[in-house]
């Protein structure tokens, strides 16, 4: 056996062991976790199915409503049924940061292993450029681009999407640093094995576990920033049915003593922001145990 696959294999079974301890349980916190997740997931992907009513049907001899057999969570101000609103919400609640942490993590990842391994002055532009964006609120430039642009779930996504990358590149570069300064990488250096080979066969699988983690909790806080956007009618826009839209048009309820609308959808926003969290914490804690 060649001494170069010798040490591809060293590092393979590295990553291996890795992988394994990454793999053990996340305790039940995490495990409750997952499940509530997974719940609002099945509600966003079968809100058809699901959704008693038309979630924009609207009835104005309805209106406020309380539970009954017919919309079991009551009605709001136009008659539409809270329940299938509420189902048919998690969709625009889930979509728009899923976008922004699937763009701004391939952004983020890539941008950190070009800067860990080109180093020198490519790294130090990297660095001064990510601390630029990063002192600048994600939840600012994402009104910035509203205001510029125009209301909607797209010049949201984009801006938070941009706001994001720093957050990922900084935890990846600093993790990617580590990694390449252990031995296995210099050996596999000096036996000419190619450094775009090595950053995606050895170093981006030992740093996998961290991108993880700090996806889930980017993930967290990107909801409430989208919520926070709708709320404040710069984000999803009536009469799609959103979270925080909903606790924005359902704050005139709460004045007349009806605010079931604004109650359920804080409610679930609250939940699924804190199962987001609590997975979050349990892979980031599982990655520290590791290294």
């Amino acid at each position: 056996m060649s001494t170069t696959a010798g040490l591809r294999r060293i590092g393979a079974r590295g990553a291996g062991r890795r992988t394994t301890r990454r793999t053990r349980t996340i305790g039940v916190t995490g495990g409750v976790a997952i499940a509530v997740l997974g719940l609002v997931a099945c509600f966003a992907v079968l809100a058809p199915l699901l959704a008693p009513h038309d979630p924009n049907a609207v009835d104005l001899s309805g209106a406020y409503q309380g539970s009954s057999g017919t919309h079991v969570l009551g009605t709001d101000a136009s008659g539409r049924d809270l329940l299938s609103r509420l189902i048919y919400g998690s969709r625009t609640a889930l979509i728009g940061p899923f976008l922004v942490v699937a763009i701004s993590t391939l952004l983020g990842t890539v941008l950190a292993l070009a800067a860990v391994w080109f180093g020198g002055w490519f790294d130090q532009i990297v660095v001064r450029v990510v601390d630029a964006v990063f002192a600048f609120p994600g939840l600012l430039l994402a009104i910035l681009a509203t205001a510029l642009f125009g209301s909607g779930l797209k010049a949201a996504t984009a801006a938070l999407s941009i706001a994001y990358v720093p957050y990922i590149a900084r935890i990846v570069r600093s993790a990617s640093l580590r990694e390449r300064s252990l031995p296995y990488i210099a050996a596999l250096r000096v036996q000419g094995v190619h450094g775009l080979r090595i950053a995606l066969r050895h170093i981006l699988p030992n740093v996998g576990g961290l991108i993880v983690a700090n996806a889930t909790l980017a993930f967290g806080f990107a909801l409430m920033d989208f919520a926070g956007l709708s709320f404040i009618g710069l984000g999803v826009q009536p009469p799609t049915s959103d979270w925080g839209a909903m606790v924005g048009t359902g704050m005139a309820g709460v004045l007349q003593q009806h605010p079931q609308e604004a109650l359920f959808a804080s409610a679930l926003i609250v939940v699924t922001v804190g199962a987001v969290n609590t997975l979050g914490d349990r892979l980031t804690e599982r990655w520290e145990a590791r290294s």
